[in-house]
């Protein structure tokens, strides 16, 4: 699986682990940065991470910054672009099963190394339900998408 990642300096070190432990595991990282603990805006990396999902040039995304809030908030105003901020392995597959998601926000200074590679790889192993309430459900979130003002 292609993974995109963008973080800013408050996620620097987990995206580095969890990077590291994407390819080992076979998986392709197109890394958005930043590379190094040097203070940053986490929309110059999130972004780029964000935008490459959308256009399908990476099958998911992995954004990361101190709390995982700010992360999600500029990934989601990527169009096509469904992201959670997500800290358990249950709303890692659920919101992918039932939401589609396929950007995953994490907090860099929240969550330990093994909790946040656990939830990444619920998150990569997960699929789309496809059944009837949640298709119609995420139809209408891209309705939502395609509608902003």
């Amino acid at each position: 699986m292609r993974i995109a990642m963008g973080t800013d300096h408050g996620g620097f070190e987990l995206k580095e682990d969890l990077k590291a432990r994407l390819i080992a595991g076979g998986h392709e990282v197109l890394d958005y940065g930043t590379d190094s603990p040097a203070s940053v805006d986490f929309p110059d990396f999130v972004a780029p991470a964000a935008r490459a999902v959308a256009a399908g040039e990476a099958d998911r995304g992995v954004v990361l910054c101190g709390s995982g809030a700010g992360a999600a908030m500029a990934a989601s105003k990527i169009t096509g672009v469904r992201v959670a901020t997500v800290h358990d392995v249950y709303t890692a597959h659920q919101a992918v099963e039932h939401d589609g998601m396929n950007v995953l926000a994490l907090g860099g200074r929240i969550v330990g190394t093994e909790l946040a590679w656990e939830i990444v790889r619920t998150f990569i192993d997960a699929s789309f339900s496809g059944g009837e309430k949640y298709v119609r459900r995420v139809g209408k979130l891209d309705e939502l998408d395609r509608n902003r003002i």
